[in-house]
């Protein structure tokens, strides 16, 4: 396979696969978007989680409440769970790693808050907590996944919401992450500010 053919074929291959998704998640997304609206409608807060690149992508999207999308509006409270990395390490160095988001919820998380995780293989342990104290905090949980969804599937209660890009692409998996985030931004903005118009 020449150059040429090599990107081609991601194109190819991630044009795809967002059609294939078309068919079937986006009444998930929008249920998605309308949970978190409506948590932010009642006065709660975002808390995002991920490791790695997933944890690139909450960041992204917490910049995204905070600063603003694609309209100008009031900022909204979100916060990524792995901004300050003093507390990281110290979290790491005194307990585990695997504490590094679960003491974070226990500590800020209230009742109704929204926890968005990103995994792209749905089995880090440290989300895992991060979701038990979720749950312990009567939290809302979005997850995004992919594989089968994994552990995280798996700890899931029934009034949480997965979205699941179901590859085992990494590259695929979190261009499709990155498109759940838009499309949730974009319906945050659209349901709180519907008369706030005009892109950045």
């Amino acid at each position: 396979m020449d150059i040429v053919d090599y990107v081609k074929h991601h194109f190819n291959e991630s044009f795809q696969i967002k059609t294939q998704l078309s068919e079937h998640l986006p009444i998930t997304v929008a249920n998605a978007g309308s949970l978190i609206a409506q948590s932010l409608l009642e006065g709660h807060k975002i808390l995002c989680c991920g490791n790695g690149g997933s944890a690139a992508l909450t960041h992204y999207f917490v910049s995204n409440m905070l600063n603003h999308f694609e309209v100008e509006r009031p900022s909204l409270p979100a916060l990524a769970l792995t901004s300050d990395p003093i507390l990281g390490t110290s979290i790491a160095n005194d307990y585990s790693f695997l504490d590094l988001f679960s003491k974070q919820i226990r500590a800020l998380g209230e009742k109704d808050d929204t926890l968005l995780v990103i995994s792209t293989h749905g089995n880090d342990p440290n989300i895992l907590r991060a979701i038990e104290a979720a749950h312990d905090r009567s939290m809302h949980v979005i997850a995004f996944t992919g594989y089968e969804g994994g552990d995280i599937a798996a700890s899931l209660h029934p009034d949480d919401i997965e979205l699941r890009a179901p590859f085992y692409a990494t590259a695929r998996i979190r261009e499709t992450h990155l498109l759940f985030l838009h499309c949730l931004s974009g319906l945050i903005d659209q349901q709180l500010f519907p008369d706030h118009e005009g892109e950045s």
